[in-house]
């Protein structure tokens, strides 16, 4: 079991920046995938950026040179720097990984809100 903890979420005027991280415990099985997810009231859970243990990234279209995301393979974390933030990026934020065998863990989730 992944325990994973975030943090850095908060409230920003829009062309703010912000920057979360996730912290995930020790695991039998090496993380390959680690990244961040959102979720705007009433709308779906989205892709927001993952980053696989090779360094492989993959953006949400509308994050794109914008938001950039980190990861520390030796100390089990992952960020998520955030410029350029519009009120349409107010959501929760989850962090989400996936370990060697394929199992997935979500993080609790941490509120972004972009004031205009």
């Amino acid at each position: 079991q992944v325990q994973l903890v975030e943090s850095g979420g908060g409230l920003v005027q829009a062309g703010g920046s912000l920057r979360l991280s996730c912290a995930a415990s020790r695991n039998r099985f090496n993380l390959d995938r680690m990244g961040w997810y959102r979720q705007a009231p009433g709308k779906q859970r989205e892709l927001v950026a993952i980053m696989t243990t090779g360094g492989s990234t993959n953006y949400a279209d509308s994050v794109k040179g914008r938001f950039t995301i980190s990861r520390d393979n030796a100390k089990n974390t992952v960020s998520l720097q955030m410029n350029s933030l519009e009120p349409e990026d107010t959501a929760v934020y989850y962090c989400n990984v996936r370990d060697a065998i394929g199992i997935g863990y979500w993080g609790q989730g941490t509120q972004v809100t972009v004031s205009s």
